[in-house]
C-alpha cells in the first residue's frame, strides 16, 4: 500500500504517476520508470518510491549509501541517481537487461 499523506496516484492510459507533495516522484510508462526526488532527499520520498514499486510490482528498491541515492533493479544491478532523478528503461512488464558493463538508464539533470 502506498502512503496517503500528501500523496496522489493517477493513471493516464497505461501510465501511472505517484505524486508526493508537488513532485511526480514515480512515473511508470511502457518503456521506463522515472524516479524524481524534486530535490527532496527525504526518508518519506524514498519510502513512497519503494511503496510504489511494491504496490505496482515494479521490483526496484531505492536506498541511500554515503549520502548518494541508488535504485536496485530486479536483476540486482544498482543504478545511481544523477542529480534529483533516475530513469530506468523497461519494456512493458519486463526490464531491459543491459550488455555486460553498461547500465540501462537515462540520467536527467
Amino acid at each position: 500500500m502506498i502512503g496517503t499523506h500528501k500523496t496522489r496516484v493517477t493513471r493516464d492510459g497505461s501510465d501511472i504517476t505517484v505524486r508526493y507533495w508537488a513532485t511526480d516522484i514515480v512515473t511508470v510508462s511502457y518503456d521506463s520508470v522515472r524516479l524524481d526526488t524534486g530535490g527532496y532527499f527525504t526518508p518519506t520520498t524514498k519510502r513512497r518510491m519503494n511503496e510504489a514499486s511494491e504496490h505496482f510490482g515494479l521490483g526496484f528498491q531505492v536506498y541511500q549509501k554515503d549520502f548518494q541515492w541508488y535504485a536496485r533493479r530486479p536483476n540486482g544491478d544498482v543504478l545511481p541517481f544523477h542529480g534529483n532523478s533516475l530513469e530506468i528503461e523497461r519494456a512493458g512488464d519486463s526490464w531491459i537487461d543491459p550488455p555486460k558493463g553498461h547500465w540501462a538508464h537515462k540520467p536527467r539533470a
